[in-house]
């Protein structure tokens, strides 16, 4: 399917696209396909193509931001470094959390090795993470959770759940004790997205949740 029948939202400064899981954003170091190699798709009419306003990983599904002109560019990073854009994340996570909701506050910072290559750990001399969660519906020890990241670290959600909760995300392959299982996607998912614009009504676009969140459907309202 071409990036254009995934547009969830357009007009003349701006594209929300539902980015489909296994698509990363930039190109990947291995090699393999990307949005930005395919932003040719999203001209759409325009001379430039847009601009990744922010990143998803490659095993996330849901709304994605692009900038079609210069000034939208630099509308969208000050929404975005002033903390003005509301995006809200589903997940189905391999626990049950401590309550209905809460704001999990844990610092992040990257280590790598030889061995694992990178990843992002808890720690108190690293950079302030925060993210606001709420409980949606759970069953047979597994829980679907309402995340909204309040700071953009990498990987924040994903492990915000599996320490901040103890409950990691399903199908994580990093972050999950259960380890790398090809077969069960990662259910993330950019459920939500709302950027605010002077003069004009905000973007607020609702991306569908994949069909690999399975069961967990039955706890969304509508066609959510």
């Amino acid at each position: 399917m071409s990036l254009e029948e995934r547009i969830l939202f357009i007009d003349g400064e701006a594209i929300v696209i539902d980015k489909p899981a296994g698509l990363a954003v930039d190109p990947p170091r291995a090699g393999g396909d990307s949005v930005t190699a395919r932003l040719g798709e999203l001209k759409l009419g325009f001379q430039r193509e847009p601009v990744a306003m922010h990143r998803l990983d490659r095993d996330t599904s849901g709304c994605l931001l692009l900038a079609r002109n210069p000034k939208a560019v630099k509308r969208f990073q000050q929404a975005f470094e002033g903390g003005m854009v509301e995006k809200t994340y589903l997940a189905a996570v391999d626990g049950i959390p401590p309550g209905a909701d809460g704001i999990i506050e844990l610092p992040l910072a990257k280590v790598s090795t030889p061995k694992d290559g990178w990843r992002m750990v808890p720690d108190e001399g690293g950079k302030a993470a925060r993210t606001a969660w709420r409980l949606i519906g759970q069953r047979d020890e597994q829980s679907l959770v309402e995340f909204r990241p309040l700071t953009g670290r990498t990987h924040q959600i994903r492990v915000h759940a599996a320490r901040g909760l103890g409950a990691a995300i399903i199908g994580d392959p990093i972050y999950s004790e259960l380890g790398d299982n090809p077969e069960q996607p990662m259910l993330l998912h950019s459920w939500k997205l709302k950027v605010p614009r002077a003069g004009k009504p905000p973007i607020e676009v609702v991306a569908p949740v994949p069909d690999s969140f399975g069961l967990w459907h039955d706890f969304l309202p509508g066609d959510e």
